[in-house]
């Protein structure tokens, strides 16, 4: 055989035969034990990024281990195919969403097939082909027929230019992402699930997901945001004659309020602004702001002094100012708060710009001043103090004491309050799974009926002019009502694409014509075992995924209620920023200055020379800035295809497990390519050597156990790079021994440990060898146990408790042995200057201690 690895020959024949047998084609009625590995679908951009090459080339290990244990392995794919990105495309490109979307697809396919992925092809499928969100559709009118959807007006960011609804996410410093127009809130009716209903459940359930990370946890607790605090009414000063209900965490701050704020959307603000022109064009103002919570909160705090006054509830002569203001939501407890500025700091920072009396009443230490300094809010614990009856408590003790009050007195009540919303799933755009309603004059909104579905898309649309084109389509939204008859009209409102992936892992695992899944089959895989993806969709992805499988639970489809038992957020993959100043460029004869003259260039315009770097065949030196998350704004992507073609598809596996934990951030560079692709070779070497050898090696045969014992361990705890570790460490030792044997049993164990990172080279050295079958088949090599257990120990050895030597001796060696052993060695010797010690103690197996 070659003394050189032929990957890319290699890499095209196994995975020919990979595909010509269906070798990962997942089989239901296996009656070996199930496994699901799943890493989160991609959007299909056109290309994948190296992003998702250490993504999925880590679930790829996981499913291919899985399967040499023993396990029925489903490991799919497909592809999240919905979403503004088509449509921005066929604006600009004149083409249709459809079209480029299957592209895309197409061309994604071949590069994650380049890479040898271990994927059940035959489970694919886009979430806009009609047969997947006809069956999206289906699930939304059971959840609407249990009363899980419903429909109401809500306020939204409305581009006026686009004449489309943005997302949050998509309204920068006010304006429309694409646009540029200034964003205006607007009233929709728009449909929500109600996902609020199942606030204390998706709460709950996180205790139970203990192979999830930390972090996830706490940032879905928090999004969720379960508070215990106190509703309660502020009596009106005259001429002000209508109370104000407000909602508070802090009861026990009660005493430190010093203004009321209302949203502009409040019954307040909206009747002032009825009267007071100023009042109205504050209002305008506040509707050009975020809509988040965390968008406000690093806003600037804007307010409107109404003139009017509320009275303190355990002061009737102190009078609170009531202010409309910019941070505060209307749909967020009761639209209106009461400011304790001292101890919050968004009310701090109000209560600063606007002049408003600042009370302390709790203790910080040992300030217990009444005027609180500074302008970081203080939210510790403490002593109240300048609260009449509170003074003295503890912040919890003065909670429930103010909440007992205020129920006592009629005034207020204890109330859970959740920082959750239910969940706006209403899009004005083309490129969507269609909502399955129809509305009619008479009947109101009227579900389609089963037998109707998919509701599909039209293929015959214009993205010429802005907004919806199924708004403006002559014949798809004109329809009979299937209720009464008469004519009425389709909902144009396509569905939120986090719908599209609150499901998908349930389709694959269950794919029957007829309806969304079979509930037997689904439960047969279900939850994922292993769900690998960024920690970006830590809340909103995940959240909803849970809340889905619930509501289904809920209504009896499957008994599944958390989808996916273990969780992996892996690191990004970065690359260092190189940034040139462009030149001018001379157009029919006159010079041309770049619009912006510094430049990003991405790492294939580059070359290095004389330890400088220039633009690739140019004297333009580039400046080499930081490295940073792979991103196409910033050029600095890597595309895997040259890289596969020029190292093979192993190479780039193993860099991609080497070096960084998975969890942590993993920095590209040439550097590291070439050595995987040199570590490919000594495999190589090693798998096509001489196979001749008699004899014994008890030290390569243990370090072989060991290796096998270790690498499984930290496959399953998802620790690549110690797996990696430990493979460097058994190919060196490898190479080093004599030949033997257990030389040879090691090389052919070699091949399978590391099949799952490398598996065209150990499918090519099985192949060689003669072997049965194919290497994905073949079973773990087996560890022998004795094999794990040490029979040497090493002593250390110190002279009046200072270490001097060590020794290698056999385990559990007698006291004597080990006592001669030490006051042999040359070094103790030396020390002792032929003094006998006074003292020897002996630790068994750990040290000896001469007491000279």
């Amino acid at each position: 055989m070659s003394q050189r690895f032929n990957a890319l020959k290699a890499d095209a024949h196994w995975q020919a035969v990979w595909d010509e047998r269906a070798t990962f084609a997942a089989d239901d009625s296996s009656p070996k034990p199930k496994s699901y590995v799943l890493e989160m679908f991609p959007y299909p951009s056109g290309k994948i990024h190296m992003g998702h090459v250490r993504n999925y080339t880590m679930g790829d290990v996981l499913a291919r281990f899985r399967r040499m244990q023993g396990m029925e392995v489903l490991h799919p794919m497909g592809w999240d195919a919905f979403g503004m990105p088509a449509e921005n495309a066929a604006m600009e490109r004149k083409v249709h969403p459809g079209a480029w979307t299957y592209d895309n697809i197409a061309a994604m396919k071949a590069q994650l097939k380049r890479l040898g992925f271990a994927l059940d092809w035959t489970r694919e499928f886009a979430t806009c082909d009609p047969d997947y969100y006809g069956h999206e559709q289906a699930l939304f009118l059971d959840l609407y027929a249990a009363g899980l959807v419903y429909r109401r007006e809500s306020s939204v960011n409305w581009d006026p230019v686009d004449m489309t609804v943005l997302a949050n996410e998509q309204v920068i410093d006010g304006r429309g992402w694409r646009s540029g127009a200034l964003v205006e809130k607007r009233k929709l009716n728009q449909w929500f699930l109600k996902i609020t209903q199942f606030a204390d459940e998706l709460l709950d359930g996180l205790g139970a997901l203990e192979h999830w990370p930390d972090k996830v946890r706490l940032m879905q607790e928090n999004w969720i945001g379960k508070s215990v605090g106190l509703q309660f009414r502020f009596r009106p000063v005259a001429p002000f004659d209508t109370e104000i209900e407000v909602y508070s965490t802090r009861p026990d701050t009660i005493f430190g309020a010093s203004f009321v704020a209302v949203a502009a959307d409040h019954p307040v603000a909206q009747a002032l602004g009825a009267t007071s022109a100023e009042a109205a064009a504050f209002i305008e103002k506040c509707k050009q702001g975020g809509t988040t919570a965390a968008e406000l909160e690093t806003a600037e705090k804007l307010g409107f002094d109404t003139g009017w006054r509320v009275a303190h509830p355990f002061d009737a002569g102190r009078e609170l100012p009531v202010y409309i203001a910019n941070f505060v939501l209307m749909d967020y407890g009761t639209g209106a708060v009461m400011g304790v500025p001292a101890h919050d700091q968004r009310d701090l920072d109000f209560a600063r710009k606007y002049g408003l009396p600042v009370p302390r009443v709790v203790a910080e230490g040992d300030k217990v001043d009444p005027l609180f300094e500074g302008d970081e809010a203080y939210t510790g614990p403490g002593a109240l103090v300048n609260s009449a009856f509170l003074d003295g408590m503890d912040v919890e003790a003065a909670k429930a004491a103010v909440i007992a009050r205020a129920e006592g007195e009629g005034w207020g009540r204890g109330t859970t309050v959740w920082r959750l919303r239910d969940w706006g799933v209403s899009r004005q755009r083309y490129w969507g799974t269609p909502i399955p309603i129809i509305h009619c004059e008479a009947c109101g909104a009227v579900p389609v009926p089963h037998d109707q579905l998919p509701v599909k898309l039209p293929e015959d649309v214009s993205f010429d002019v802005p907004g919806n084109p199924l708004d403006r389509h002559p014949t798809w939204r004109h329809v009979d009502c299937p209720s009464c008859g008469a004519p009425a009209r389709r909902e144009t409102d396509t569905l939120d694409t986090f719908v599209d992936s609150s499901w998908y892992f349930i389709r694959f695992a269950s794919q029957p014509g007829d309806k969304p899944f079979d509930r037997a089959v689904a439960e047969q895989w279900l939850p994922v075992q292993q769900y690998i993806g960024g920690v970006e969709h830590a809340i909103l992805h995940l959240l909803y995924a849970r809340f889905w499988t619930r509501a289904l639970s809920h209504i009896g489809l499957i008994d599944v209620k958390e989808p996916f038992a273990g969780l992996f957020t892996q690191g990004m993959v970065t690359h260092e920023v190189y940034q040139a100043e462009m030149p001018t460029k001379i157009i029919d004869g006159v010079e041309h200055q770049a619009i912006n003259r510094t430049q990003f260039v991405s790492p294939e315009e580059i070359e290095r020379r004389d330890g400088r770097v220039y633009l690739k065949g140019s004297e333009l030196e580039v400046t080499v800035g930081r490295v940073e998350k792979m991103s196409k704004s910033k050029k600095n992507t890597v595309d895997p295809g040259p890289i596969v073609d020029q190292y093979g598809a192993d190479a780039v596996r193993w860099f991609m497990l080497s070096d960084s934990p998975p969890e942590r951030d993993l920095q590209w560079s040439e550097a590291g390519i070439e050595g995987a692709w040199r570590f490919v070779q000594r495999l190589w070497r090693l798998f096509t050597a001489e196979a001749a050898g008699e004899g014994e090696d008890v030290v390569l045969r243990r370090k072989l156990h060991k290796t096998i014992a270790g690498v499984a361990e930290d496959v399953e705890a998802l620790a690549f790079n110690k797996s990696v570790a430990k493979l460097y460490e058994l190919v060196g030792a490898i190479e080093k021994a004599a030949p033997s044997a257990d030389r040879i049993a090691a090389i052919r164990a070699l091949a399978r440990i590391v099949a799952p990172m490398c598996p065209h080279i150990a499918e090519e050295a099985w192949a060689a060898w003669g072997e049965e079958g194919l290497i994905a088949d073949a079973p773990w090599p087996e560890v022998d146990p004795a094999m794990l257990v040490e029979d040497k120990v090493t002593i250390a050895i110190q002279v009046n408790g200072k270490l001097r030597d060590t020794l290698t001796m056999p385990k559990g060696a007698p006291r004597e042995d080990v006592e001669a052993a030490a006051l042999a060695s040359e070094n103790v010797v030396r020390m002792l200057e032929g003094r006998t010690p006074r003292k020897v103690i002996v630790v068994p197996d750990r040290l000896v201690n001469l007491v000279a």
